[in-house]
């Protein structure tokens, strides 16, 4: 019965509401005070029904609920014969719970968003070699799955054939298509906009990256922060308290209709939910534009930041190594860069592919009596021809002369900081090559913003040599720049910030090699397309690698922590008023205070809805 009449909420303030409204045109149209009086009446016991049950089931638990407070102050209006009263505000109570389940119900439109885009069916491979629909919960790890154009990826998988474009906003909140071929990733609930493609099952179900990303939100979004705790803390004392007032003033004024007004007035109802409706909002915003912020409590510590440490390959830079200075010595260049590519050809040196990609199409020769040199490079005959490709000691192991022009520009080049590669063949040097990391595009505006949002310092660590370190901070204008660290080093470095100048730290890495830092920190945030390791260590991940999303979640954690503060201020404010007002004017009375209180609840649900539209000023 309980259970029923709970469920009913609704359609019991639907009724009270049409049995007040039939009592006030019995009362003001017909004179009829017996209807008027009846229907007061009815509506009143009908309202206070789920509102008693709300407040017994509190009690059983030890609890001194909103609804406890309401109950006695309906009972005690009955007590009185006010009906008008007790009408109203069992009504008021009612429509203001409806209108707060509905608007926090918008406020997690995010996880309604993403559980609509999770894929249901798949075309998978049966043995007799023919595609057939399923349900996305029969395909196994190792399937072969078909995806059709404007379809569903039902799991995340590898491609096998084919080719096409996709839309992979549900993973990394970016809307602009993906080029993806054989060999490419892909993701569960991404949308492939054009193209076929035969796909090999990685990962299923709750496994996928999406499925980690629907847990992830829902846990944060259901985790409570230290100021959420405070407030659950605050009105189960606070509670009991205004109850307390209430019996006081009763016992030394009389005033049965005041002590009962002071009950309602007392409700913290506003201070209540105010702070988890921004939190959820603010989740929400995040998970909508690809930046998981895994709880509440990393909103309020990622707010107050003022250290950011960054991780250099991958994060500030690409981790893709191109080059970018050369300078060419003497006759036949194009006839040494064949010599050269064919060298680099059969290198796996993690600079050999930069240098191929920068000499694009050219006349490969046969590589005879290869050396390599440890520590140096390359020496190998082409065509007949002595060709060495490696640093600058190897030139001098070789006896290459290095006349001025060409030391010069190695200076130069060091210090851009570029890693080199010469080349020489029959000891004349040919070829110098400065290879570096190339700064992500964007990333020095995005710095700006940070440094706008209040990071007062931006610090690079890094395992690259000092030269190749202090030229990208100077590029990007970091306050700080480390180089030759391990590991273990970041960790002690962000351990130093933490204990020893007592900074809010956060870090940002690729959550593989620099896990140490990242769960070390206060706020670990993690760049690299929701891979395992990054979204279980860290506690902010950006999904597409998408530095530019940072700004967006500093920017979005210190608008939901303005967010709760200003809630905080409406339903203490709007109490404070209530109490005063009963206290020291003569138009006060329960149905106005409720009227307020129910406002003051749906002004802080409206307040922090505006975070589902938050974007961060260009």
């Amino acid at each position: 019965m309980q259970r029923f009449i709970l469920g009913k909420k609704n359609h019991i303030a639907f009724v009270s509401a049409i049995l007040i409204l039939i009592a006030f045109t019995s009362k003001l149209g017909f004179k009829n005070e017996i209807i008027a009086v009846w229907s007061l009446v009815i509506a009143s016991l009908l309202g206070v029904m789920p509102i008693a049950i709300q407040a017994y089931q509190a009690l059983r638990v030890k609890v001194v609920s909103i609804d406890v407070l309401v109950t006695i102050a309906v009972i005690g209006a009955f007590f009185i014969r006010n009906f008008e009263e007790s009408a109203i505000v069992t009504f008021l109570f009612l429509f203001g719970a409806y209108l707060e389940q509905r608007t926090l119900n918008k406020t997690r439109s995010a996880i309604k968003e993403l559980t609509e885009m999770a894929p249901e069916s798949a075309l998978k491979q049966m043995p007799n070699g023919e595609f057939e629909e399923v349900d996305v919960d029969e395909v196994d790890v190792g399937d072969i799955l078909l995806v059709k154009t404007g379809a569903k990826i039902p799991v995340d998988g590898t491609v096998l054939s084919g080719e096409g474009s996709i839309n992979e906003a549900s993973i990394t909140g970016e809307s602009l298509p993906v080029s993806k071929e054989k060999g490419s990733s892909v993701y569960a609930g991404t949308i492939l906009d054009n193209g076929t493609i035969q796909i090999i099952a990685d990962r299923v179900g709750e496994d996928t990256t999406f499925g980690k990303i629907i847990e992830l939100v829902e846990e944060a979004q259901d985790s409570k922060s230290e100021a959420e705790r405070f407030i659950d803390r605050f009105s189960r004392y606070y509670t009991p308290a205004v109850l307390v007032l209430g019996i006081l003033v009763w016992f030394f004024s009389r005033n049965l209709e005041l002590a009962i007004t002071i009950l309602v007035l007392g409700c913290p109802g506003a201070l209540v939910i105010g702070i988890p409706v921004s939190n959820v909002a603010g989740i929400g915003n995040g998970a909508r534009h690809g930046v998981l912020l895994k709880g509440s409590e990393v909103i309020g510590d990622f707010s107050r930041l003022d250290t950011i440490v960054f991780d250099k390959t991958g994060t500030l830079t690409a981790g893709n190594p191109s080059v970018a200075e050369k300078k060419y010595y003497g006759d036949n260049i194009e006839q040494a860069l064949g010599y050269l590519a064919s060298v680099e050809r059969e290198s796996d040196h993690p600079l050999a592919k930069a240098v191929l990609e920068e000499i694009g199409d050219t006349v490969l020769s046969p590589v005879e009596n290869t050396e390599v040199v440890k520590g140096g490079g390359i020496v190998a005959s082409v065509n007949g021809h002595r060709i060495a490709v490696g640093n600058v000691a190897l030139m001098e192991r070789e006896k290459v002369l290095l006349n001025e022009e060409a030391k010069a520009d190695i200076v130069g080049f060091e210090k851009n900081g570029n890693s080199l590669v010469l080349t020489s063949v029959d000891g004349e040097l040919k070829v110098l090559m400065g290879i570096r990391d190339q700064i992500r595009p964007g990333v020095k505006e995005d710095l700006s913003r940070l440094k706008r949002l209040g990071v007062k310092n931006l610090v690079m660590l890094s395992g690259d040599n000092q030269g190749t370190v202090d030229a990208v901070s100077r590029e990007l204008g970091l306050t700080e720049a480390h180089g030759n660290m391990m590991p273990e080093d970041k960790a002690a470095y962000i351990k130093k910030l933490i204990e020893e100048e007592g900074q809010i730290v956060a870090f940002v890495g690729d959550g593989v090699n620099d896990s140490p830092s990242l769960a070390l920190a206060h706020i670990g945030i993690a760049m690299g397309s929701g891979t395992d390791v990054a979204i279980e260590t860290s506690d902010i991940v950006l999904m597409n690698s998408d530095f530019s999303r940072l700004s967006h979640a500093l920017g979005l954690a210190k608008a939901t922590s303005r967010n709760m503060k200003q809630n905080i201020f409406i339903a203490v404010g709007v109490v404070l008023f209530l109490l005063v007002s009963v206290f020291f004017s003569e138009w006060m009375n329960m149905s106005i205070g409720m009227l307020v209180h129910e406002g003051s609840i749906l002004a802080v649900i409206l307040n922090g809805m505006r975070l589902l539209r938050y974007r961060l000023r260009r």
